[in-house]
């Protein structure tokens, strides 16, 4: 009887693992849809600048752009903090979904909205806001993705698992640069300015919906749930405690995990910076620096760009294996001492040539794509489950909007000033951060989550 018993279990844990694999999937092909909505929007700023601001200033409309690019990312840590305690009480499907119809909504919002000539600086206003609502929705999605992911991975491949999130971000961007491509070639420039660059945001939107609908039967972490029953059945102890033992055991435990958390959330802003300032600078303004300073044609740009981070892409199941064998620091600080030594030489070899971009571009993508495939696992490693989804949208999403939203705009700024040089000694700095918090780290390679 006890081995029919186990026979028939058996293929309840097969279905599980393709239950969970089907959830991955479903996830992940949401993120790569987020990220497009997401990267539409650098991938066109020249046109919306066009549209949506004043055009007498060519280089101020394009800085006022970049402006509310960056906007949309200081929105992402309240949102990493808002849903991601949402996600800590709640679970993590739920946040999943309420962002993927948050973010589909945008897009479309963004696709029918009048433009500065139709009704003036009110144009400017809308987009503004617009951007604000996906960059709350976008700082919710993140978080939530990475623990989730993490979470649902098995412990001797969580670095091969989360790379995958690191793919849908690439993939995303693969998908916008595709898109814009094809619009710019089909499509007259006057066509793409006048209307075309509306293309990809009704795309972006009416592809979320589907993706929406995938989600819904994800199922949820099962390092969740353990959390919540384990939390439950401490109350219930708790409760047949006197008071003053529960202040004597409880409290300064509590004090000491406090104190850990702040911590690791100071390390993981440091850690985070110089990846995500070389990751905006080279994915979100690179084609934008190569069309509107160096003259390059806009179609030989974006595919240019879409064919090298397609390069880095296939790298990224590579690096989260690796680092399943090897460790997550000694790969995260061989991505800092690349990054420093490549920075400078990279920017400064774009021309008008599409040859010069795809190499500089691919060189400092595959890089980026090292620490890239390990944020996932990273992340998730360095919480505590109670609190992990909010500490992880708190400490990815500020030093996302403080360090990657402002990358594409400090880089035209720089550029527009004659100080080129620096765009590259930013990120050089940043990635000196990134080493820094890696070596006050511990290696987490292969941990328990649930004891985490």
């Amino acid at each position: 009887m006890g081995r029919q018993t186990d026979q028939t279990r058996r293929p309840t844990a097969d279905d599980g693992g393709q239950s969970k694999r089907k959830s991955l999937f479903s996830s992940v092909l949401g993120n790569v849809l987020e990220w497009y909505e997401w990267s539409a929007y650098a991938v066109f700023a020249p046109f919306i600048a066009a549209a949506m601001f004043n055009s007498d200033d060519p280089v101020s409309a394009l800085l006022a752009t970049l402006a509310v690019f960056a906007v949309g990312f200081l929105m992402r840590p309240l949102g990493g903090v808002v849903f991601g305690h949402m996600a800590d009480r709640h679970g993590r499907k739920i946040v999943l979904v309420t962002t993927m119809l948050m973010m589909a909504g945008g897009s479309l919002a963004i696709a029918i909205m009048p433009t500065y000539g139709a009704i003036g600086a009110w144009a400017s206003v809308l987009l503004v806001l617009v951007r604000m609502l996906q960059g709350f929705a976008h700082g919710g999605e993140s978080a939530t993705v990475y623990t989730y992911v993490a979470e649902i991975a098995p412990k001797k491949r969580r670095g091969l698992w989360g790379s995958v999130v690191f793919v849908a971000i690439f993939g995303g961007s693969v998908l916008a640069y595709a898109v814009a491509g094809g619009v710019t070639t089909v499509l007259s420039a006057s066509s793409v300015a006048e209307w075309g660059w509306r293309i990809p945001f009704v795309l972006g939107g009416l592809l979320a919906l589907a993706a929406l609908y995938m989600r819904r039967n994800m199922e949820e972490s099962e390092v969740f749930h353990a959390q919540k029953a384990d939390a439950k059945q401490a109350d219930l102890k708790q409760a047949d405690v006197k008071q003053a033992d529960v202040k004597t055991a409880a409290v300064k435990p509590a004090k000491r995990s406090g104190s850990q958390v702040t911590r690791a959330i100071l390390l993981m802003i440091a850690m985070t910076s110089g990846i995500t300032a070389a990751h905006y600078t080279w994915t979100s303004y690179a084609s934008t620096y190569a069309i509107t300073e160096k003259g390059m044609n806009p179609d030989t740009a974006f595919w240019v760009t879409m064919v090298a981070q397609m390069i880095a892409l296939v790298t990224l199941p590579l690096w989260g294996m690796l680092s399943d064998r090897i460790g997550r620091r000694p790969m995260m600080i061989g991505f800092s001492v690349l990054m420093i030594a490549v920075s400078i030489p990279l920017n400064t070899m774009i021309t008008s040539q599409g040859w010069t971009l795809l190499v500089a571009s691919a060189t400092a993508l595959v890089i980026v794509a090292i620490p890239g495939a390990l944020l996932a696992a990273v992340l998730a490693e360095n919480f505590p489950t109670r609190v992990r989804t909010k500490a992880i949208g708190f400490a990815y999403s500020i030093s996302v909007a403080v360090f990657g939203g402002t990358a594409p705009y400090l880089n035209a700024l720089f550029n527009s000033m004659d100080l080129g040089w620096l765009s590259g000694a930013y990120v050089m700095v940043l990635c000196v951060c990134t080493a820094v918090a890696c070596f006050m780290m511990k290696e987490t390679k292969g941990i328990d989550l649930k004891d985490a």
